[in-house]
């Protein structure tokens, strides 16, 4: 089947929604049972989609699932409430006391405080490496290392990671690798075929699409499924079934959103990149993005996600450019249908083992669904007023 025609497919098949198009939403904590053989048979269950209690999943749940096992390609597919749970349940999942782990510099930010302090603290350590060091990551790994954490493109400085190659080197020393897919979402790469172990979604982002719902996921190889599992329920981890149907739902436009993200994202980049207050597009399609070799053989499309890097400005200009938005809201998180702004003047503060060239600000921007000579309209009166701040 044809990409649009998986996403319109994936978990709908009839032992989940009977007679309806979509699955239904069945919310339950108990799950009662008729006789002692059927609890012994659902206990015997619990971890193949069989009901057995509220928090293992309901016919919502395990039709989500489903989907995302088979548009990702994983063995099974974990839930948890939001994105940062997703990474962090995956790591506490896999990491232990006196443990080492590889975490990729341009990591989102809540992941990299999640290492120097939740971590650090139950005696894991971090060390952080250049995400284009491909290969050459054997030279950190120690006899400790216990995963590698990849996220490509980093959601903020957008370099694209040679995830095979450094798969192969983890492979070969029994290391386990995480990578953040969310950005490439379930469609745009598929991780287990590049040789990843477990492969997390913020499904918050463009699987659900309207910025309403917080929900995360992680997918693993039929390796490591069982405990990843078993460790994310120990630690308590689920989702509502109704943010779980929003989500289901969300899938099936997912790909006619993407193309019309990253139509109109390629679109506003081109137009930024013929300003003269541009220093560099940071977009995983251009030409000169770090690690574009990487995108064009590992991914399928883009989305509405980049960066744009000033050649100078002050925070009183930003502030300036960012306020007067029409279009573009200011917020944090993106893959709804909504354009958003937000704007960092330091970036080498956000990491340890590279060093960023720029010294100008950065502004990253999500291309939402509006128009986008609309959103260059709002763009060019932002330089406007950056001017004159």
């Amino acid at each position: 089947m044809k990409q649009n025609t998986r996403l319109i497919h994936a978990g709908r098949s009839k032992k989940w929604t009977g007679t309806a198009v979509n699955p239904p939403v069945v919310r339950a904590s108990t799950i009662v049972f008729d006789t002692m053989s059927e609890l012994k048979e659902a206990t015997r269950q619990r971890g193949n989609r069989v009901p057995f209690y509220g928090r293992r999943g309901t016919q919502t749940h395990f039709a989500f699932q489903e989907a995302m096992c088979e548009l990702e390609g994983g063995a099974g597919c974990a839930l948890y409430p939001c994105g940062a749970a997703a990474v962090s349940g995956a790591l506490l999942s896999f990491l232990k006391q006196g443990d080492h782990l590889l975490m990729v510099d341009n990591a989102y930010e809540p992941t990299r405080g999640l290492c120097d302090k939740l971590l650090a603290g139950l005696g894991i350590e971090t060390t952080y490496y250049d995400p284009l060091v491909g290969a050459g990551i054997v030279d950190l790994i120690k006899p400790n290392t216990r995963v590698i954490f990849l996220e490509s493109p980093g959601s903020l400085t957008m370099e694209v990671q040679d995830i095979p190659a450094i798969c192969q080197v983890a492979q070969a020393h029994n290391i386990i690798t995480i990578l953040d897919n969310t950005w490439a979402s379930p469609i745009l790469c598929q991780p287990f075929a590049l040789g990843v172990d477990i492969s997390i979604q913020a499904a918050t982002k463009y699987i659900v699409g309207h910025s309403d719902v917080m929900l995360g996921t992680a997918s693993a190889t039929a390796k490591h499924w069982p405990q990843l599992r078993e460790h994310s329920y120990l630690m308590g981890y689920c989702a509502s079934a109704d943010d779980v149907y929003a989500a289901s739902r969300g899938l099936r436009t997912l790909g006619v959103r993407l193309t019309q993200h990253e139509q109109s994202a390629l679109k506003v980049a081109h137009w930024l990149a013929a300003r003269p207050e541009v220093a560099t597009i940071r977009h995983p399609a251009f030409s000169d993005n770090p690690g574009q070799q990487f995108f064009k053989r590992d991914f399928t499309g883009s989305n509405g996600l980049f960066s744009f890097v000033l050649t100078q400005g002050t925070a009183e200009q930003v502030q300036a450019f960012i306020e007067g938005m029409q279009h573009f809201k200011m917020g944090f998180s993106w893959g709804g249908y909504e354009s958003l702004i937000t704007a960092t003047m330091n970036v080498q503060a956000l990491r340890t083992a590279t060093s960023w060239p720029y010294s100008g600000p950065l502004i990253r921007l999500h291309i939402g669904l509006e128009d986008p000579d609309d959103l260059i309209a709002d763009l060019e009166q932002a330089f406007l007023r950056f001017a004159t701040a």
